[in-house]
């Protein structure tokens, strides 16, 4: 799918360190994962990408192509911090499309001590305990921008704590 979509370079995935390699020669990386009978299998690769020290790879495009418009997949995909979920029919341009939504554009993301990803907290399957809503204690705030060209363009990285529940009482 993606040589039909013209992406200069196809690779299966190798592991983080060839994704940081690969990202010096193409400055963003979109990793496009194919469905799969559990989507929870995808954690570990989603984890390695989200939480890698290289901005390049950590702020990569993440999108699922699932077979059915499954809401406790799509839930799944959110909370592990993939930026797209395209359910079928995945003709080339509606998947253009939404490619074409993570260059340009000017994107929230958050970081939690355990999630990394597009800020999903108006969603219908946004996440619900406290800890992943960014309410519960400290969490960053970061909005970037990719380019083609340039790579990953972090505009604004805000760090914010809740206060003590003492200065309350």
């Amino acid at each position: 799918m993606a040589q039909r979509l013209d992406f200069a370079v196809v690779q299966p995935y190798a592991g983080v360190m060839q994704a940081e390699q690969q990202v010096n020669q193409t400055p963003v990386c979109f990793f496009l994962f194919a469905a799969v009978p559990d989507v929870g299998t995808l954690r570990s690769v989603a984890e390695a990408i989200r939480f890698c020290p290289s901005r390049r790879v950590r702020f990569s495009p993440l999108m699922y192509f699932s077979e059915s418009p499954s809401l406790d997949t799509i839930t799944r995909c959110i909370n592990m911090g993939f930026d797209d979920v395209i359910t079928m029919p995945f003709t080339r341009s509606r998947v253009l499309e939404r490619i074409s939504r993570q260059i340009g554009t000017n994107l929230t993301y958050y970081e939690t001590s355990g999630y990394f990803g597009p800020d999903r907290r108006d969603r219908v399957t946004g996440p619900r305990r406290p800890g992943e809503s960014r309410l519960g204690g400290q969490f960053r705030r970061l909005e970037i921008v990719r380019n083609l060209l340039t790579g990953v363009n972090v505009v604004r990285d805000d760090l914010y704590m809740q206060p003590a529940e003492s200065a309350f009482l």
